[in-house]
């Protein structure tokens, strides 16, 4: 199970972001998964963000946060929060 996740990490490197899902989610799925679901969580957030998908991130990092209080995905989702706060959507109408 280890090797797997670290293929995982690996797809995210190189932005395989459909098959890091994917694989993602499987090992979530899995009742024997041996690594802690707070990390997959957060990688998980970490891909929807790189895919721009901001409310999948948001919602992993707040599952990650749920279960672990002291997740990287604090300070991720503080993060992900300002720059959402701070985009001006009116920009777009000029």
């Amino acid at each position: 199970m280890k090797s797997q996740f670290s293929g995982i990490k690996e797809l995210v490197e190189n932005l395989d972001s459909k098959s890091v899902v994917e694989k993602l989610n499987e090992l979530l799925s899995d009742p024997n998964c041996c690594y802690k679901k707070d990390e997959l969580y957060y990688t998980l957030g970490n891909v929807y963000r790189k895919q721009g998908d901001f409310q999948m991130a948001l919602n992993n990092y707040l599952e990650a946060i749920s279960i672990n209080p002291e997740s990287p995905a604090v300070h991720a989702r503080e993060m992900l929060m300002d720059i959402l706060n701070f985009y001006n959507k009116d920009m777009y109408n000029q």
